[in-house]
C-alpha cells in the first residue's frame, strides 16, 4: 500500500471512487476505495458512535438504537433500544435493579463481544451481545454536568477485562466486566473528555478540558507524566499496538504523537484541514492512523513513513465516528447528517510494485 502526501495526492498511487446509494453523488479521489455500505440517520453527535468488530460487522447508533450492520448482507439489526425502559438482567442481592429510559447515547465501544454505551446524563449501559437483554445499567453520577464522554474496554496486566468511563464530573471510573462491580475511581482537576489504556494495560492516557495531557498508572490513577504541546482542550487518544506511541487529538486542530520513551516533547505533529481532531484510531496492525475532524475531513496517515505521508478523505457532513476493521482492510466512517446520514466503507487498496513496473 502506498500513499503520497496528504496535500499532494498522486494519481498513480491513489485511485478511489465514491458511489452513492440514492443519497450520494459519485466523485472522489484517494487511496482507499469506497464500497457501497450505506445506512440512514446516524445520530448527530461528534463522539465515538461507530465500532467495527470485523470487516463485515459494524455497530453504530441510529436514533435511540444501537444497530448491527452487516456489510456482507447489506442489512441492519437492532441490538439495543434505549428509548424504552431498560432493566438489567444482572441481579444484586438486597438491591433493586436500576432502570433507565430514553437514554441519549453520547459514546460507545464494542470489544470482546461486549457493548458499552455512555449517555448524556451520566448513564452507563453494558450488554454482552450473546446475552438477551442488558446485563448492567446505572447512572454513575448525579452531577448536573454529567455527560459520559468516553468509554473504553481493555485488559488489565493480569488479563481481566475492564470497563473504563470518562466523565465531565472530572472523574474516571473502572468496572469489572464480569460482574460490573465498581473497582476504582480517579479524580482530576478538569472534565475528562477521553481516556485510553496502553496495550499492556499498565499506562493510562487522560485528556480533557486542559491543554496538558496526563499519563497515569492504570491501576492507581497516579499521574506519572505531563504532556505539554497542545494549545487547547483535547478530545481523543489512541495507542499504537506496540504500546510505544500515543496519539492525541486536540481542539487546536492538531494530532500529536508521543514516544513513551521520551515524553519531553511530541515526536510529530499532524495538522488537520479545518477543525479539531475529534477521533483518533490506529489500525490493529499499526500501519495506519486515522484522524477525524468534526465534519467533512478524515485523514489516513502511513505510520511507516514517520507520520509524514497520508491521504485526505473529503466527505460531506458531520462525522459520528471512525473505525478500522481488525484486519486493517476496511475503514468505516459514520456520517451524522440528518439528510445525508450514512455509513461509508473504504477498502484498502494494495499497490503492487512488481506489476507497476511491467505495465
Amino acid at each position: 500500500m502506498t500513499f503520497s502526501s496528504t496535500r499532494d495526492l498522486s494519481n498513480q498511487q491513489l485511485c478511489i471512487f465514491r458511489t452513492a446509494i440514492s443519497l450520494f453523488i459519485s466523485a472522489f479521489k484517494a487511496g482507499w476505495k469506497l464500497k457501497l455500505s450505506s445506512r440512514r440517520d446516524v445520530v448527530n453527535m461528534l463522539r465515538n458512535l461507530l465500532w467495527a468488530t470485523s470487516k463485515h460487522d459494524v455497530y453504530l447508533m441510529q436514533n435511540y438504537s444501537v444497530m448491527h450492520w452487516s456489510s456482507m448482507l447489506r442489512r441492519g439489526k437492532e441490538v439495543l433500544n434505549v428509548a424504552k425502559p431498560i432493566m438489567p438482567t444482572l441481579k444484586r442481592p438486597g438491591l433493586l435493579p436500576p432502570s433507565l429510559s430514553r437514554v441519549q447515547i453520547s459514546t460507545m465501544a464494542v470489544k470482546e463481544n461486549l457493548l458499552v454505551a455512555g449517555g448524556f446524563q451520566g448513564e452507563l449501559i453494558c450488554k454482552y451481545l450473546n446475552h438477551p437483554g442488558v446485563d448492567f445499567c446505572t447512572k454513575i453520577t448525579t452531577d448536573e454536568n454529567a455527560i459520559t464522554n468516553a468509554v473504553d474496554i481493555y485488559h488489565n496486566p493480569s488479563g481481566s477485562l475492564r470497563v473504563m468511563t470518562a466523565n465531565n464530573d472530572a472523574q474516571v471510573r473502572i468496572y469489572d466486566a464480569e460482574n460490573f462491580a465498581s473497582l476504582n475511581r480517579f479524580s482530576y482537576d478538569w472534565s475528562v473528555n477521553n481516556t485510553s489504556v496502553s496495550p499492556d494495560g499498565k499506562l493510562l492516557a487522560i485528556l480533557g478540558d486542559s491543554a496538558e495531557c496526563l499519563i497515569a498508572d492504570a491501576e492507581s490513577g497516579k499521574v506519572t507524566e505531563n504532556l505539554k504541546g497542545h494549545r487547547d482542550y483535547s478530545f481523543a487518544s489512541a495507542w499504537h499496538p506496540d504500546g510505544r506511541i500515543l496519539a492525541t487529538g486536540n481542539q487546536d486542530t492538531t494530532c500529536r504523537l508521543w514516544d513513551i520513551r521520551n515524553l519531553s516533547e511530541s515526536l510529530a505533529v499532524i495538522k488537520g484541514r479545518m477543525g479539531a481532531i475529534r477521533a483518533v484510531k490506529f489500525s490493529d496492525d499499526g500501519r495506519f492512523l486515522a484522524l477525524a475532524e468534526p465534519a467533512d475531513f478524515v485523514h489516513i496517515i502511513d505510520t511507516q513513513s514517520g507520520y509524514v505521508k497520508g491521504q485526505e478523505i473529503d466527505l460531506f457532513g458531520e462525522i459520528a465516528g471512525i473505525s478500522f476493521s481488525p484486519d486493517a482492510e476496511a475503514l468505516f466512517i459514520g456520517i451524522a447528517d440528518r439528510t445525508y446520514g450514512s455509513l461509508l466503507e473504504f477498502n484498502r487498496r494494495h499497490f503492487n510494485q512488481y506489476l507497476a513496473t511491467i505495465f
